[in-house]
């Protein structure tokens, strides 16, 4: 009885975690096909905001750079950040490895009031001096890569410290360069954390609002920062429609990537049991 009791109290408790974090984006999903512009007064079923998407320039120039963004920091930050892990993992010893970790660690602890703050200032101060860059997509994009290096690495160090290093040793003995043992057995058996990587660093990126808001210019704000300063001066049913959107394009990236790395899985154990 004790322990049916202790198994109902823990899913209750996880069923009610669930609710406090999904009921509000099912309630933002629903209203966003409100036909009223007030929110929380439902007066009928309306597509009428996801059509005036189309009309509205803000938004939509704001969501193309925000991609083109997040799709430039997702690979830059996947490819640093796994020369970065596979130093850290492969390399125990050699000269400043403790800087470099802390460097590498840094983003994921530093506020991001202050990251911003320091690229602003550094890159006004490179600007000054060579009149490059302006503040725009590049400056977004490295602060972004900035940051999502750091988590990369955590994510892509994680599974090369599980790798089978007897993989790499018998490629070697082979004949195998280094160069070639990286690229033809490391990376094909670290594909999935490289997979989850980029879906990381790229949602990351793409509802980034701290460091856009620092490291743009005028006329490059991204769609964050457009609907935080709509979400200011009060809700626009329009910003519920751009938030469904997104909200579907993420769940169905997330169910693909999901159901990828499980065939992957499978494929992985019948290989080794066969």
């Amino acid at each position: 009885m004790t322990q049916f009791l202790h198994r109902w109290f823990g899913r209750g408790w996880l069923s009610l975690g669930y609710l406090f974090l999904y009921i509000p984006i099912v309630v933002l999903v629903v209203f966003s096909f409100n036909s009223s512009r007030q929110d929380m007064v439902w007066s009928g079923f309306s597509l009428q905001w996801y059509a005036a998407l189309l009309n509205d320039q803000e938004i939509i120039s704001g969501f193309g750079l925000s991609l083109r963004i997040a799709l430039l920091t997702a690979c830059g930050s996947v490819v640093l950040g796994t020369f970065a892990a596979f130093v850290l993992d492969r390399y125990q010893r050699f000269k400043g490895r403790t800087l470099f970790t802390g460097m590498v660690s840094a983003p994921l602890v530093m506020p991001e009031v202050i990251i911003g703050l320091s690229l602003l200032l550094m890159l006004v101060s490179v600007q000054k001096m060579f009149g490059f860059p302006e503040r725009g997509l590049v400056t977004i994009w490295l602060g972004h890569t900035l940051l999502g290096m750091a988590y990369a690495t955590v994510v892509i160090q994680s599974r090369l410290q599980e790798m089978n290093k007897s993989l790499e040793e018998a490629a070697m003995d082979l004949g195998c360069r280094p160069f070639q043992v990286f690229f033809l057995v490391t990376l094909p058996n670290i594909k999935q954390a490289l997979g989850s990587a980029w879906l990381l660093t790229f949602t990351l990126s793409l509802d980034d609002v701290v460091l856009s808001a620092f490291l743009s210019g005028p006329g490059s704000s991204t769609m964050p920062i457009v609907i935080f300063s709509r979400a200011r001066l009060g809700l626009d049913p329009r910003v519920n429609a751009v938030a469904a959107l997104t909200i579907l394009v993420v769940s169905i990236g997330v169910i693909a990537s999901s159901l990828y790395i499980a065939r992957n899985e499978r494929l992985r154990l019948k290989q080794i049991k066969g």
